[in-house]
C-alpha cells in the first residue's frame, strides 16, 4: 500500500485498507459486515493520479529516501568509531 507522507489526509486510506482486509475471525471484510455490501473502489477519470504522475511522485520520494538513508548512514559511522 502507498501513502504519501507529505499529505495529511492518510487516515481515510489506511481505514479504507484496513476494512478491506478479511479479518482473521468474522472470515469476511470489515467492510461488507459494516456496511453490508463490498467495498467499491471508483477509478472515475480525473479523481485519480495519472500512472506517469504516480510513478513520478514514488521516483521522488525514493530519492528522498535515498539521501535520508544515506546522511544516516554517515551520522552511524562518526557515531561508532
Amino acid at each position: 500500500m502507498y501513502i504519501d507522507h507529505k499529505k495529511g489526509n492518510w487516515l481515510a486510506t489506511a481505514g479504507f485498507a484496513f476494512n478491506n482486509k478479511v479479518h482473521i475471525s468474522t472470515k469476511s471484510l470489515l467492510f461488507k459486515v459494516n456496511y453490508e455490501r463490498e467495498p467499491r473502489m471508483s477509478f472515475e477519470k480525473g479523481k485519480n493520479m495519472k500512472a506517469e504522475e504516480f510513478v513520478k511522485k514514488m521516483k521522488e520520494i525514493y530519492e528522498e529516501t535515498k539521501v535520508a538513508l544515506k546522511k544516516s548512514q554517515k551520522e552511524m559511522k562518526k557515531i561508532c568509531r
